[in-house]
């Protein structure tokens, strides 16, 4: 039997050893590389404003309301200084505005005195009243059927009374509206003659009256001082 040559052995083992541990080392010890992902991220999210320009159609619609209510027109029927009074012939309606004006005589109608205004009305007709005191006295005004040719102290004595504007049955003696004020009434005369006048006492027999006639041959409301 060969005879073991102990050194060589003892080397053989020995570099058997060291390749193992290189070989573990190289197992074990060595850096792992590190793993790329390839997902793909979601985009960053942009802010954004959006301006919408909205264009809006208005449409206005304007009414004009024509009211036809009172004509003042001349017509060539009328008297010689005569004026037309405002009125609506469609309702067969003159209004009187009637004032007692400031002025030197405080007992007045539009500045006249002792039943120098006549006013004339067509038969059938309604007259709606528009009296305004001016006057620092209290003041009405009264439309009467009268059975005297000038009025007295109190006119409720010279006829029947038809209409009270600025007053009542009860108080026409001592009431009326005062500076400043204006009352309304309205009425529909039968044909004949009439007073207006101020029913305070003694306003009328003090030169506050005027003369109405009411005729089916009057075709246009008018008033005329005579």
């Amino acid at each position: 039997m060969a005879k073991v040559d102990t050194p060589v052995v003892v080397a053989i083992v020995i570099a058997i050893i060291l390749v193992a541990v290189a070989a573990y080392y190289v197992v074990a010890v060595r850096p792992v590389s590190p793993v790329v992902s390839t997902t793909t991220l979601p985009p960053t999210t942009v802010s954004y404003t959006m301006t919408t320009s909205m264009t809006t159609n208005t449409t206005t619609t304007s009414t004009t309301t024509t009211t036809t209510t009172t004509t003042t027109s001349m017509t060539s029927s009328l008297p010689s200084g005569a004026y037309a009074l405002p009125y609506n012939p469609s309702n067969k309606t003159v209004f009187l505005y009637i004032v007692a004006e400031s002025s030197s005589n405080p007992f007045n109608f539009n500045g006249t005195s002792d039943g120098n205004l006549h006013i004339y009305i067509p038969a059938g007709w309604t007259v709606i009243v528009y009296f305004t005191n001016e006057e620092g006295l209290p003041h009405n005004f009264l439309i009467i059927q009268n059975t005297t040719a000038t009025p007295g102290t109190d006119v409720g004595q010279d006829g029947n009374i038809l209409l009270y504007v600025g007053a009542t049955s009860s108080n026409y003696l001592y009431n009326g509206i005062s500076s400043g004020q204006t009352a309304s009434g309205s009425i529909t005369l039968n044909p004949g003659v009439y007073w207006f006048a101020c029913g305070v006492e003694g306003h009328a027999s003090s030169g506050m009256w005027g003369v109405i006639e009411v005729s089916s041959s009057i075709t246009t409301p008018y008033a005329i001082v005579e």
